[in-house]
């Protein structure tokens, strides 16, 4: 509590300042092992992490560069600020953490015991994985985007559900 009563005003202040990070007063770079470090204010960080705001919709603004400890470095605002090179390289570190397969086809989907047991065709070739029933495994990231978290933490997307045939959006619409 603060000596005029007021509990937490000034951490919350703190807290929402955000420093913002463009070319000019940061450096990324690849290290040896292929993670990914950042260079400001004369203090080096490695490795850290993109963490999109909107990784379902749009990665490329309003990303989160942490360290390995979840503590914020600063924010990017918009990819586009960056050198083609830098943006390329938060890119591909992008797709290693976001990696979720677009579901091209869904072969079948059975349901057994409080879950459901999915063959599809992806981005990655054909996937066969199991869903947890409920729980919001299986929801929508945008109006006619479905985003399906499988058992094992793994994500596959659907991108136009308005896109399927009729024999695959009942398979899928039981799951909703």
């Amino acid at each position: 509590m603060t000596q005029d009563g007021n509990v937490g005003k000034t951490e919350l202040a703190d807290a929402a300042r955000i420093r913002y990070l463009t070319k000019e007063n940061a450096e990324f770079a690849e290290t040896p092992g292929h993670l990914l470090a950042v260079k400001t204010d004369g203090e080096e960080h490695s490795p850290v992490y993109v963490h999109c705001s909107f990784p379902h919709t749009n990665r490329r603004v309003y990303l989160s560069i942490r360290t390995a400890d979840n503590k914020e470095i600063g924010m990017i605002r918009n990819l586009d600020d960056f050198p083609p090179e830098t943006a390329a390289l938060l890119e591909r570190q992008m797709a290693i953490r976001y990696f979720t397969p677009e579901i091209t086809k869904v072969v079948a989907v059975k349901e057994e015991f409080g879950y459901s047991y999915w063959e599809a065709e992806t981005t990655a070739g054909l996937c066969r994985f199991t869903v947890r029933n409920g729980g919001g495994n299986v929801k929508f990231a945008a109006e006619n985007r479905l985003l399906i978290t499988d058992v094992d933490g793994n994500r596959f997307v659907i991108p136009r559900l308005d896109q399927l045939s009729e024999k695959e959006y009942r398979m899928v619409e039981m799951r909703l």
